[in-house]
């Protein structure tokens, strides 16, 4: 795998992009070229050798903006190594990372050339969100953050390890 890769991310509240820059961080201590990019200011992938999109999950959907760069992007995606990433579930369903299988609207992509895995993150509600129901959520007493960090740097070093191994197999 040559080039840098890119992390992006559809976010409303932050919450997943503070995950993409985990990854992101994660990557480029171990070794690698990694650059976290908010899904709607990406214009092409001519610079990216491998892909990792993430999206918030609100209301069973993955985030808008993440839809949109798998659409918008299908044909260059399949010619690269690609992970997705999901954030959002909140207590006790996050048990553990990767658990939770994709939602309805991700598992046509997911069935595409080139794409690797996914993992699913528990979310992070807290004051200050955006969004009637976010807000709704976190007035009923249901808020918190539930983003396991350790698991995401585990799924990271997994993602990374695929790339070491795919550079390898090019050599």
């Amino acid at each position: 795998m040559t080039g840098t890769v890119l992390v992006t991310y559809g976010t409303t509240n932050g919450s997943t992009a503070r995950i993409a820059e985990t990854v992101a961080a994660f990557r480029r201590k171990d070794g690698l070229t990694a650059e976290p990019r908010p899904a709607g200011a990406v214009t092409g992938l001519t610079p990216y050798g491998a892909v990792v999109v993430g999206g918030a999950l609100c209301a069973g959907r993955w985030h808008k903006d993440a839809r949109r760069f798998v659409r918008r992007h299908r044909r260059a995606l399949v010619k690269r190594s690609l992970w997705f990433f999901s954030s959002g579930p909140l207590g006790a369903s996050v048990a553990g990372f990767g658990d939770i299988p994709p939602v309805r609207g991700m598992r046509c992509a997911m069935t595409e050339p080139g794409v690797r895995g996914h993992a699913t993150f528990g979310g992070c509600l807290e004051e200050g969100v955006k969004g009637w129901l976010a807000q709704r959520i976190l007035r009923s007493g249901n808020g918190g953050d539930f983003r396991d960090f350790a698991a995401i740097e585990t799924w990271a070093a997994r993602v990374a390890g695929e790339l070491r191994g795919a550079e390898a197999d090019d050599e």
